[in-house]
Order: structure tokens, then C-alpha cells, then sequence
């Protein structure tokens, strides 16, 4: 049973998420986990502009996504930024180069999932991953967000992300703020119930 994580992450907190939903993922029995992000579109000059050059070397070894590893998966989580309440153009990019798979139907049937991160509390966190889905319905995914048995989700001591769509961090608008212990918690649920549905669907 595959689970392809594919994220794309500026300044490092959609990488943050998605090594806790890879956690969540391992913890089930016959996961076998694997973590990509997808190309990058920007040159290191507009990275370095915007600050985000050396805080992506702490994920430059992630190998990169291709669409076949969307074929051989069973079930795949991806990750991306808000950008003014949409996905990162980069992840766009990677999944307008998925027509061939659409064509073929590779995607029908397989689970589907979506965390995000936002500048603030209420930047797109929400808007974001829907407007994802749209794309998983095309392909024919089984879209899974996380459900209210998820004790994250009901956090109300703290400013926390998280939604039923998926997890979600705010990352400040100065990239300063850190995923929360809560936030992550939530990140390893989804990946661990994505799993078990996958398991389940396999079975």
C-alpha cells in the first residue's frame, strides 16, 4: 500500500506538515510512505528576494514529484501554500501536467487529500483546499478531509489551524511563526486516517 505525500513549500512550513502526515501515514501497518515536493518554478534570485532561498535548503534532498508517482500510488496527500486564497502556482504547474493521467483515468478511485498554509487566520486556509478538491474530483479521487473525531480540531486555548477540509498552519506574514504542537497533531491524523482508508480500499 503506497502513500505519495507531494507538498510544495516556500520558507518551510508546508514541509513541517508534511512530515507529520508522513508520520501519521507510518503508523499504520503495510504503509509505505514516500515524501516529494514538486518542482520549483522561481530562479534562486527571486527565491533569495524573497528570503525563502536558504530556509528551502532544509528540504532540498526531498526527491522531486513526477505524475507517475501519482499512477503508482494508492492513495496521495498533497501540501501547498495559500496564494490569495488558491494553491501555490507551483503545485497548479505540477497538476496541469496530469492530463495524460486524467485521460487514462490513473487517479479513479484513489484516495485524495489536501493540507494547507496560510500567512494568517483567516488567509484561505479553507478556500484553499476546496478549490483543491475540484481538481481531485476531476481525476475521480475519493476526497478525505479529516473528521471531528480528530480532538484537534476542537481546540479552542490557543489560535490553532485545522480544519475538516485538512490541516492547515499559519506561518505569520513574516514566515516567523512556527506549526504549533496542536497543528501537527492534527497533520498526523490526517495522514493516518487517509491510510487506513487507503487500507481499507486496498483490502
Amino acid at each position: 500500500m503506497k502513500i505519495a505525500i507531494v507538498f510544495y513549500s516556500t520558507y518551510g512550513h508546508v514541509y513541517q506538515l508534511a512530515e507529520a502526515v508522513a508520520e501519521g501515514a507510518k503508523s499504520v501497518d503495510g504503509a509505505e510512505v514516500s515524501v516529494y515536493q514538486v518542482p520549483e518554478t522561481l530562479s534562486d534570485e527571486v527565491l533569495k528576494k524573497m528570503g525563502a532561498l536558504e530556509a528551502r535548503q532544509a528540504f532540498a534532498d526531498v526527491p522531486e514529484a513526477t505524475t507517475d508517482i501519482l499512477a503508482e500510488a494508492d492513495a496521495v496527500i498533497f501540501g501547498t501554500p495559500t496564494r490569495f486564497g488558491n494553491m501555490a502556482a507551483q503545485m497548479r504547474s505540477f497538476l496541469d501536467s496530469t492530463g495524460g493521467l486524467w485521460k487514462k483515468g490513473a487517479l479513479v478511485g484513489k484516495p485524495g487529500s489536501v493540507f494547507a498554509s496560510t500567512a494568517s487566520q483567516h488567509g484561505g486556509q479553507e478556500t484553499t483546499i476546496t478549490s483543491f478538491h475540484t481538481t481531485l474530483l476531476h481525476h475521480g479521487m475519493l476526497v478525505v478531509g479529516v473528521p471531528y473525531s480528530c480532538e484537534g480540531l476542537s481546540e479552542m486555548g490557543e489560535i490553532s489551524g485545522g480544519t475538516p477540509y485538512g490541516a492547515t498552519t499559519m506561518a505569520k506574514d513574516d514566515g516567523s511563526r512556527q506549526p504549533s504542537e496542536n497543528e501537527l497533531s492534527i497533520a498526523r491524523f490526517q495522514g493516518e486516517h487517509v491510510a487506513k482508508i487507503a487500507k481499507k480500499l486496498a483490502g
